[in-house]
Parts: structure tokens; sequence; C-alpha cells
């Protein structure tokens, strides 16, 4: 498929050779109105440069503008350029492209044969899997999607949070106010109840805190009792968390959590000996970053226990080794960049050169009610009570709809839309966002939401079924000239620069906003003109645009981790 802007930016190159077309690709814009233009070069920079009137710079290239086969006129207007493109031209390219690739239109080989790891989801063993917990999640799941679409070699990793101090207060917490029983029946929920508790009655004895930091490092140092109760807390967490994964249908290609470092560390902290970069502070070891306006980095605490610093930077030495990646990707809360920010210092001091190679992605804080989630004090909101609700509101909508489905398609579709609109109302977000969770929002199907888009992917389905005959990939151009049909168009051709935006920006957002944009330009056409005419070739050409429209929308819901219906 022709870029329009790379091909208009060498023709402009030619007539302003004080510009490369490189500089002038990156002025070039979409007009927001279709009577501006299919593309346009705002003059303003090029007065400081040129040193005339943008009007007259616009004016005068003009002028000089070479016939192009692929441009139909160019006009200038107060100060911009605007180039309309022969629509014939554009149309039989857009569409034959997305055709041709189907459901690989938008994809590209740019990243092939390198390596991208990602760390997301990552939640504490122990600890039930809240609504704080999807943003990594969700975010995480986009990017390696999107990464591979792009031909990279995603790895995606879940770094689940399987050691540390936290183990010692449950283990006290336990053996003070559990029973096997207990946990056995209550699950991951009884181990939340007793991790509350603990933090409650260690605010009126504070030996607790003493006794949970002894039973740590017993833990570090082999003691079989401590680690068979956390292998035990252990085991319940990864099933109840896989009842999530399973209804958001992901997968990891390792779910190495803290605990596969814990061999690891010691050759990692000879290291930073051997470098002469750790310094003992108060009984601890550190590395000092004053000189880099950061407080230290704190290897190992007093007790001679490790902390997440440790475990980070011997992950990612043990990943680049592993993986060779070309980036490392941590999707976590913005409320953590200071802590990447010292353990990503600390590996450019250790020596390694690809320690720019690593990448914190920030994404903001989810709160309850205006107030921060807090586990320690039972304020939160479980996921998958989350993703049940949902289920259930879409179940009782299709079975108004279509009371004859089939009782367990119906529950298939119900699954997906369900978790389909808590996912989008997710990455509908630009994920630096703050996000207040409110039961109303997420699960309101109405207007720009998951549902919608999938609702569209259906309607373009039952269109195709409807015309009971296949596409003719040679169908007749020429016929598709109405507004909403190019504005349609227009869209679809946009999807391939969308997809490697979200990749550089580490944005999953532009999607879920050009899929809500997609949707709304075809149900403007579907209600405008009729598609299933007699007239056979504007029925071909018409469900060619109907096609490539559904192919892009699956692509694009894939993108996002959202399942792509043929019904509802």
């Amino acid at each position: 498929m022709l870029d329009i802007k790379q091909r208009i930016s060498e023709i402009l190159a030619e007539i302003i050779p004080a510009l490369d077309s490189g500089e002038i690709k990156q002025m070039l814009e979409y007009p927001p109105n279709d009577e501006m233009g299919d593309v346009a070069l705002p003059c303003f920079k090029l007065s400081r440069i040129l040193r005339k009137s943008p009007i007259q710079i616009a004016e005068e290239l003009a002028g000089k503008i070479p016939a192009d086969p692929k441009i139909a006129k160019v006009e200038a207007v107060s100060g911009y350029l605007n180039f309309f493109l022969d629509k014939e031209e554009f149309v039989r390219d857009v569409l034959s492209t997305a055709l041709n690739k189907g459901n690989e239109y938008g994809s590209r080989d740019m990243g092939k044969g390198r390596n991208i790891v990602i760390d997301y989801s990552a939640p504490n063993i122990a600890k039930p899997f809240h609504v704080g917990h999807l943003r990594s999640t969700a975010i995480g799941n986009s990017l390696y999607r999107i990464f591979n679409f792009l031909g990279y070699n995603s790895i995606g990793i879940n770094h689940l949070g399987d050691w540390g101090t936290q183990f010692g207060k449950l283990i006290v917490a336990y053996k003070n106010w559990g029973s096997k029983d207990s946990i056995e029946n209550g699950g991951i929920k009884e181990l939340m109840a007793i991790y509350v508790k603990f933090h409650e009655e260690a605010e009126k004895d504070p030996s607790l805190e003493d006794e949970a930091r002894d039973w740590f490092v017993k833990m570090e140092q082999g003691n079989e009792e401590a680690l068979q109760l956390w292998q035990w807390f252990k085991d319940i967490s990864l099933k109840e968390f896989q009842k999530v994964y399973d209804l958001l249908d992901i997968t990891f290609d390792s779910q190495a959590g803290e605990s596969f470092y814990e061999d690891k560390m010691p050759p990692v902290i000879e290291e930073l000996r051997e470098k002469n970069l750790l310094t003992e502070s108060h009984g601890a070891m550190i590395v000092d970053l004053e000189e880099y306006n950061m407080p230290p980095c704190l290897i190992i605490k007093k007790d001679g226990s490790t902390l997440y610093a440790t475990r980070d930077i011997t992950a990612a030495i043990y990943r680049k080794n592993t993986y060779d990646f070309d980036k490392c990707i941590y999707v976590t809360g913005a409320a953590q960049s200071l802590h990447f920010e010292q353990w990503f210092k600390v590996i450019e001091l250790m020596g390694y050169d690809w320690h720019d190679k690593l990448v914190h992605v920030p994404f903001g804080i989810v709160s309850l009610g205006g107030e921060k989630l807090a586990t320690r004090k039972g304020k939160v909101v479980l996921l998958e009570d989350i993703l049940a609700e949902a289920i259930k509101k879409t179940l009782k909508i299709i079975e108004e709809k279509n009371p004859d489905m089939d009782e367990s398609e119906r529950e298939e579709i119900a699954r997906q839309m369900g978790v389909g609109a808590v996912v989008f109302s997710d990455l509908s977000n630009n994920r630096i966002k703050d996000v207040s969770f409110s039961w109303d929002e997420i699960l309101n199907f109405d207007g720009e939401t998951g549902p919608y888009v999938q609702y569209t992917h259906a309607r373009t389905c039952s269109l195709l079924k409807r015309a009971e005959t296949d596409v003719d990939p040679n169908f007749d151009a020429s016929l598709l000239t109405t507004k909403e049909e190019f504005r349609v168009i227009k869209t679809l051709y946009l999807f391939p620069d969308i997809v490697v935006s979200a990749m550089e920006d580490l944005e999953p957002s532009i999607i879920t906003r050009y899929l809500v944009d997609l949707a709304q330009d075809f149900n403007r056409f579907y209600h405008e003109h009729s598609i299933l005419v007699e007239d056979e070739a504007l029925k071909n050409a018409r469900l060619a645009l109907v096609l490539a429209v559904k192919h892009t929308l699956a692509n694009g819901l894939n993108l996002i981790g959202l399942s792509a219906p043929e019904r509802v």
C-alpha cells in the first residue's frame, strides 16, 4: 500500500531544497475536515526558514506541484497546502491491501530477529488479584501482541511477587490466627483476611514485625517449615490467579517470580562488591546514588535479607544472558518510577552497555472512591468479581436479544464481551492517567466501549453472511464515491501507522481510540447506505469495504486482547 505522506514529502523535497523528505514528512498532517483535503502541509514553520509568510509559501508551492496520478488537486488555503487524493486510486489501493492481507493487515516485519522482553501483571502471592492489577496485565498483554504483530519476538514474563518480608508476615499470621482447614476452604480470600489481621495486630504489638522479618530470614536460609508454608501459599494463589488469566485469555512465556532469582543473587552481590559499588550504611549494604540526585539503592538489609532492587538487578542480568533482548520493558505503576531509575542506574554503573535497553512503562494509580487501594487494609475490588459481574450482565442482554441461541455459544459470547467491556474500559484511558474505579462506568456497554466495537464487528460478519456470496477482489473502486464510504476508507488506511504509533509510544489506548473511530465511521456508512443492493457491481464493491472493516476491527481487537465475536 502506498505511503501517501512519503509520496507527498518526496514531491515537496524537490521544490523545498532547504528540507529533506524526512523532515517534511514529520510536518504533514491529516486534516480533521475532509473539505480541507486528505493531507496538509502547515507552512507556518517554513516561514522562519524561507523568510516569507505562510500564505505566500503555500500559494507558491501550490503552483509548483507537478502532476501525479495519486493526487487529484492541490489547494493553498490560509497558510496550509492541502492535497486531495485521487479517490478511485486511493480506494482501490487501500481496500485491495486490506483484503489481500486479511488478518495480517497492519502487520509489518520491522522487528524481525529482535527479542522484546515484557514484564507485566506480576501479582503478589497470597494477595487477591484485584482491579489494580488489571492495568499492568491489560497494558502488558496488549504491548506483547503489538510487538509480535510488528515482527518482534515478544517474551512475556509474569514476575510473580513470591518472595520478601510479606511472607514472613503471612507465616506469623497463619500461626496466630489461621488454620489448615480455613486456608484450604477459603483460599486466597482467607490468606488476605489473616494478612489484614496481621497489620491490625502489629499496630498494637510492633514485635510482630520483628517476628515476621525473622521468618523471612529463615526462608532465605532454607528453613524447611518456612519454605513448606511458603510453597503452600504459592500453590493456592497460582490456582486462583489462573482462573483470572483463563477469563482474560492470557498466557505467559515465563512465570519465573522473585524466588527464581534467590540462588542467582549471591554472584551479582559479589560483582557489585568487586566493582566497588557497595557501601555499608547503618549495617545495610547500599549503592550510593547521591551524585545522581537519587536516594541510595538498598541491596542488603542489616538483617542480611535482600530486597526488590537486588532481585530486579539479578533478573535483568539473567534475562539479557538468556534472551539477548533488544528491549526489556517493565509495566508497573508510576509510583515505582524512582525504584526503576535507581536500579537502572546501578546496572549502568556495573558497566553493562545495555542499560539503556531497560524501559519502565508507568501507568496511573487506580483508586477506589478516591482512596488508594490497600490490600493490608482490605480495601480492594477483586478482578474476578468484576469480570463475573460483566459476564453476567452481558449474558442477560444476549438472552433477551437471542433467546434461541445455543446455550454454550451464548455463554462464550458473554465471556468475550463481558471481559471485553472491562479490558477496553481500562485501555481506553491514556495509561499514565489516574483511574477511579466505578462499577457504573466499567459495566456501561453504551457509547465508546468494547462491546460497541465488538458488536460492529459482528454486524460486518452478519452482512457478509447475508450476502450469500464471496467478495470478488476485483471490485469496481469507481463505484465507492460517497463521503461516508471515503471516510471509512481513509480511516482504514491509517491502521498500519496507528499500530506503529502504539508501539513507539508504548500506548495501547491509541488502538482503542482508533477502533471506536472506525466503528463509528462504519456505522455511519451502514445507516446512510444500503449494502445488499440489486446492482451486483455496487454490492460487491460495498461488501469489499465491509470485509476490509471486518479484518481491521478483528486485528485491532486482537491487539488489545479482545475477542471478535461473529454474532451477538
